[in-house]
């Protein structure tokens, strides 16, 4: 099929306005938050029904036309990276909260509803939605259920998939199905859990039911400033061996402190080498008790200073510090290369110093703002795009750090998921079966492999067991 054959058939199924092909509008689609990796679609579709998802679905099945979802293109891991040749079905217009049901504790939603967004509906009531990504500010739902997206308050509450109770989803053939519903459970097997995280790569979700909490009778939020980072990655560890698991446990070294400071005027002190944040939540009785136990544990762990917010403006402005944190880090450097890495939380001091030596290598800033109670890092790696030599560095540098976390134990990915970014990790964390395994359910779902195609899994596994110095470059699916 032509491009103007396709798209007059999409334009006949959702109006004019509801197709864009113009290239220097379809430049807007070439990338998420990952801008290592670009290509524009052939052409994005905006509908705002669920018919219309289906229908334009099964249009380019039969067309064989490849194509991928997309919610407000915050991912980081180049997850909606459209295919070549391939459509970008973008869902920003499906954007109702469609019921709230507080007796049950539970909202229908469209899966452009952005995260805050419903929050905010919800607050007057005394409740809120959990799942609290950094990009909360613009994140849709739809796209916090395909990477399974997590956040500072996940440490205590659980990620999205704690929180979704059933989603109605287009199959990559158009067919309509209701995965889960309206319940806490439902009997057969748990096809929810494993659509959550698939990275859109299983189908397009239209509407979801997801779980609604009451907000905590009493907060505790503390900025705890330490002189050493090992210090404050002591202090991590400790506290969660002592019982204690806080609402959020957060982390924000020097070079961000700088960032965020010169953005916000926090008072954080540019001399610190890592301020923890420690929030604590629930009921007021017992609280005082639990806030003395986290003072005598920094106290122990070398604290030199400790600030407890003493209103909700000041909670907000600690809680605004951290979240605007990556955008702040403009500031320093034109472009950054966020990454996503997971080592156990005994592990913090050791990854700390992998990328204090990476960074040395490379000759790179980089800043680190992470979820250090469930040591999910966010290594920040400052370059700029427009110099091919340091794109490289920043890549190599990044890949040292995720073997890294590896060896440690852990993950290349705790939140951002794999996209286009990580496939080339994924046979150094699973066996060739784990792997036949995965593919195998990608081909009952989607045989044709037109759901967003060319993620997660790598073309060529041959690098199993492989050291960083022979992983196969990054795959690029254009020039910069």
């Amino acid at each position: 099929m032509t491009k103007d054959a396709l798209v007059a058939a999409l334009v006949t199924l959702v109006g004019r306005d509801g197709v864009i092909d113009a290239p220097d509008e379809l430049i807007v689609y070439e990338c998420d938050g990952l801008t290592i990796d670009k290509n524009a679609p052939h052409v994005v579709v905006l509908p705002t029904t669920t018919e219309q998802v289906s229908a334009v679905v099964r249009l380019l099945n039969e067309a064989e036309v490849p194509f991928v979802a997309r919610g407000a293109g915050t991912g980081l891991s180049g997850g909606s990276l459209p295919p070549d040749g391939g459509v970008m079905i973008t869902m920003t217009r499906m954007n109702r909260i469609l019921e709230v049901d507080f007796s049950n504790r539970r909202a229908l939603v469209e899966p452009g509803v952005v995260n805050l967004h419903l929050s905010n509906e919800v607050a007057a009531r005394g409740y809120h939605y959990v799942p609290d990504p950094s990009s909360q500010y613009s994140c849709t739902i739809g796209g916090n259920i395909a990477e399974n997206s997590g956040g500072p308050h996940t440490l205590k509450y659980g990620v999205t998939t704690n929180h979704t109770l059933g989603m109605e989803v287009v199959l990559p053939d158009g067919e309509v199905v209701w995965l889960g519903g309206k319940t806490d459970d439902t009997p057969g097997y748990d096809l929810r859990g494993l659509f959550i995280g698939s990275e859109g790569m299983l189908g397009i979700v239209t509407k979801a039911w997801v779980r609604l909490v009451k907000l905590p009778q009493t907060f505790r939020t503390f900025l705890a400033v330490f002189d050493t980072i090992e210090d404050a990655t002591n202090t991590v560890s400790d506290l969660i061996a002592k019982g204690i698991v806080p609402a959020a446990l957060e982390m924000i070294d020097q070079v961000v402190i700088g960032a965020v400071e010169a953005a916000f005027h926090v008072g954080f002190p540019l001399d610190a080498e890592a301020v923890l944040i420690i929030e604590l939540d629930g009921l007021e009785a017992g609280m005082e008790s639990q806030a003395k136990l986290v003072t005598d544990i920094c106290e122990a762990n070398n604290m030199r200073d400790l600030r407890l917010a003493s209103d909700g403006a000041e909670r907000d402005l600690i809680w605004k510090s951290r979240k605007r944190a990556f955008g702040a880090l403009g500031r320093l450097s034109p472009s950054y290369y966020t990454q996503d890495g997971v080592v156990p939380r005994t592990k913090l001091p050791d990854i700390m110093r992998v990328i204090k030596a990476a960074q040395e290598k490379y000759g790179l800033l980089i800043g680190n703002v992470f979820h250090a109670g469930d040591g999910n890092i966010h290594p920040c790696i400052c370059y700029d795009e427009n110099d091919t030599g340091m794109i490289k560095k920043a890549v190599d540098a990044s890949a040292e750090i995720l073997k890294a976390c590896i060896e440690m134990g852990g993950s290349v990915t705790g939140e951002h998921g794999i996209g286009a970014e990580k496939m080339d990790f994924m046979p150094l964390l699973f066996s060739e079966a784990d792997m036949r395994a995965m593919t195998s359910v990608k081909e009952i779902f989607d045989g044709a492999n037109l759901c967003n195609p060319g993620k997660v899994f790598p073309t060529d596994r041959s690098c199993i067991g492989c050291g960083v110095e022979e992983l196969k470059p990054m795959k690029r699916q254009a020039a910069m």
